[in-house]
Order: structure tokens, then C-alpha cells, then sequence
């Protein structure tokens, strides 16, 4: 089990990256349109720059969803391989079975 802090950290960077992403995607098209004058586009990405930096969807850690565990993660399950491989073991996950040879 990953640390309680960390999960709870990367929690917050969710809800603060779900809060900015309006204002962010809007602030990016301004500072990426070349129509619009430069002291326009510069004031977009200083504004941009300006944002809490834990609001970048960049900052999110990918996380299992049962362990906490940041590594060996499954983006379509939502869990580590540990976590799955515990699951399958216990029949908890539907068409997978132990594989022998």
C-alpha cells in the first residue's frame, strides 16, 4: 500500500487540474493563435505561467486505483499488475485465468 500523503497529493492535483482546464486550454489557444499580436499572446502565456503548477494535467501521477502503487500501472484496468494478479488469483476478474505450461 502506497503512502496515504501521495495518493492524497495526486488527488489534489486532479481536482486542481479539473478546475484550470477551461482557463488553461483557453489561455493556450490564445498564446498558439500567430494571428493575434505578440504582447496579447505573451500576457496569455504569462497568465499561463501564472497558474498553480499542480493544476497541469502533466503534474498527475497514474496511480492504481485499489493499492495506490505508481508502478507497473494498467491504464485499462486502473490498477498495478500486482493488484490484478492478486485479483485474478482470487477469481475476481472475469475470463482471466492462471496461465501454466
Amino acid at each position: 500500500m502506497a503512502k496515504t500523503s501521495a495518493v492524497e497529493r495526486n488527488r489534489k492535483r486532479q481536482r486542481l487540474a479539473d478546475k484550470y482546464a477551461a482557463k488553461r486550454a483557453q489561455l493556450k489557444a490564445i498564446a498558439r493563435n500567430t494571428e493575434l499580436p505578440v504582447e496579447e499572446r505573451f500576457k496569455a502565456q504569462m497568465t499561463l505561467a501564472a497558474l498553480p503548477r499542480n493544476s497541469a494535467p502533466t503534474r498527475i501521477r497514474n496511480r492504481c486505483e485499489v493499492t495506490g502503487r505508481p508502478r507497473g500501472f494498467y491504464r485499462k484496468l486502473r490498477m498495478s499488475r500486482i493488484a490484478l494478479r492478486d485479483l485474478a488469483s482470487q477469481g475476481m476478474v472475469p475470463g482471466m485465468v492462471k496461465s501454466s505450461w
